[in-house]
């Protein structure tokens, strides 16, 4: 018997999916990583399961083990551009609904943003795996080594040709409410940052050597993972957040789609319509009463309001004396001297009861290729334009300021895309009051998108720059979702995606200023940048026995 026993083969070697991955064909290695990417869009909005992202990122560390063994940085990059194209893919697909708004003229295109762009943007994650594996070190810190330099992709992503960090990675957390307040730290930057690392810590599990060694990592990421939960628990308060006297807001949902908004009929209905909407009783009854300030989504009118003085005399028979409107409206400036095209802005108006303007707002981060073309004079040869009917497109406007509206402390306006970016929600030097913002407004009009995830990322990245800021939020969408939150980014009253209607609401009071956003007014995101810096001396900080290690 024991003959028999010593003369079997030895059983087969188990290998887990770490191994499996590190030692994976390029072809599978490249499905996998596109898969990985893919799956992590669903620790986006809507859906929220970031727990997917504790098999997305460890596979992308085992991935990049191998890739660095086999082809070095330029392998890890390819496996990035994968991961990152997935991701995009999955998360952006929504964008192609813009497409058919207009589909006899943009159809065609419609590949160009549902492919093209997720390709593009795939290149920042290609960075982000290539620096990654150029620095690559075998153990518990190569996690620090992934962690510093996707996120410092993903920072690329956010600043370069404009930016566009939709669906950053700290979303995962910043769709919550315990999890998001970590954000009035370091803002979305560091959150991404954080995010990354606790999700991938746990690949050291599947390492070799002593386990002290494979613990680490996924101790100290449960650690900070426990201390993000207690500081949000800490920071909201169980009370309400105490309001702003004198203040009554009513917002107008109006849910109108792109196809009824391009027909000559709505153009001389649009005021109407929008007059008994909101005049509705509302929860509380009363219709526009006592209200102090209606508020209108972004392009309300689909003409130049300036131009019209029949829907000014109807703006001032609307409102009850003393009521001041906010809208979104259009508007054209006379030709510069030498031209002959108006120059057109997207913008915020405020109205008094008298229909006369008291304020304006001009949008100063426009959204390439739907408001103006980049490289027009090119593009332009080739038949392209942008989404809006504007002649050339919008022109942006100047330094970000404070919109004055009586009886609302200085108003911090963002309009539609302006709400994904953590430093629009900060004024600049040309805000001629000394007196910090003390409200946010995001005005917007997600109906290109219809009902798809879009709207509802949208909502959540505007929400988070309450917290960042410490102040409350004031949103009007056109379709929806319309909301007021507190500077905890709790919601006090909101419409959902897909109807009309109103919403009655004080105006709750700002906090003292965040640490983010002291910290960002003076140094940008300066605790991201330090944390980032720590992460990579960590990395790179090698003891001889590392050094022996590190992977070639």
């Amino acid at each position: 018997m024991v003959a028999v026993e010593a003369s079997l083969p030895p059983p087969p070697r188990r290998t887990g999916p770490a191994e499996r991955l590190r030692r994976a064909s390029p072809r599978w290695r490249a499905a996998a990583a596109f898969t990985g990417g893919a799956l992590g869009a669903l620790a986006m909005p809507p859906f929220g399961l970031w727990p997917v992202l504790f098999i997305s990122f460890p596979a992308a560390v085992w991935l990049i083990d191998g890739a660095v063994r086999r082809g070095g940085a330029r392998a890890a990059a390819v496996l990035g551009w994968w991961f990152g194209f997935g991701f995009f893919l999955a998360g952006l697909w929504w964008l192609g609904a813009a497409f058919l708004v207009d589909a006899d003229e943009f159809l065609w295109a419609l590949p160009l943003g549902v492919i093209g762009l997720p390709a593009g943007l795939a290149l920042f994650t290609a960075f982000g795996f290539g620096l990654a594996g150029a620095l690559w070190r075998d153990g518990a810190r190569r996690i620090l080594i992934f962690t510093a330099a996707l996120s410092l992709s993903e920072w690329l992503r956010a600043t370069v040709l404009t930016g566009f960090p939709w669906n950053a990675w700290g979303m995962a957390f910043g769709q919550g409410e315990v999890l998001a307040q970590a954000a009035s730290l370091g803002g979305l930057h560091w959150l991404t940052l954080l995010v990354i690392f606790i999700h991938a810590a746990p690949a050291t599990l599947a390492d070799g050597g002593a386990r002290a060694r494979r613990l680490a990592m996924p101790a100290a990421a449960t650690l900070v993972l426990a201390g993000l939960a207690a500081f949000g628990w800490w920071r909201i308060p169980a009370e309400a957040v105490p309001m702003q006297t004198g203040v009554r807001l009513r917002i107008m949902q109006p849910n109108v789609d792109e196809a009824e908004r391009a027909q000559p009929a709505f153009r001389a209905a649009a005021i109407t319509r929008y007059a008994a909407i909101s005049g509705q009783q509302g929860a509380d009854g009363g219709g526009l009463a006592g209200v102090t300030h209606l508020i209108w989504p972004e392009s309300a009118f689909p003409f130049l309001i300036d131009h019209t003085p029949e829907a000014l005399d109807d703006i001032a028979r609307m409102l009850p004396a003393g009521t001041v409107l906010i809208t979104g409206a259009a508007r054209a400036d006379e030709p510069l001297p030498g031209e002959q095209r108006y120059r057109y802005f997207n913008s915020v108006r405020v109205f008094d009861s008298n229909g006369a303007s008291l304020a304006t707002y001009d949008k100063a981060h426009l959204v390439p290729f739907g408001e103006y073309l980049p490289f027009d004079d090119w593009l332009n040869r080739l038949g392209l334009r942008q989404f809006v009917h504007v002649p050339g497109g919008f022109e942006a406007g100047g330094e970000r300021r404070a919109l004055h509206v009586p009886g609302l402390p200085p108003v911090s306006p963002l309009i539609c895309y302006e709400a994904i970016f953590p430093g629009e929600a900060l004024l600049g030097e040309a805000n001629e009051a000394s007196e910090p913002a003390g409200l946010l407004l995001n005005v917007t009009n997600d109906a290109w998108f219809g009902a798809t995830p879009g709207p509802y990322q949208h909502f959540a990245q505007s929400r988070l720059r309450a917290i960042e800021q410490g102040l409350p939020m004031v949103r009007a969408a056109n379709t929806g979702i319309s909301a007021v939150m507190d500077p905890y980014g709790r919601e006090i009253a909101r419409l959902p995606l897909g109807v009309a209607g109103v919403i009655d609401s004080g105006l709750p009071k700002p906090l003292r200023p965040t640490i983010y956003g002291i910290l960002y007014a003076q140094a940008g995101p300066a605790l991201y940048w330090l944390t980032i810096i720590c992460f990579a001396i960590g990395g790179l900080s090698l003891t001889r026995g590392q050094a022996r290690g590190r992977l070639r």
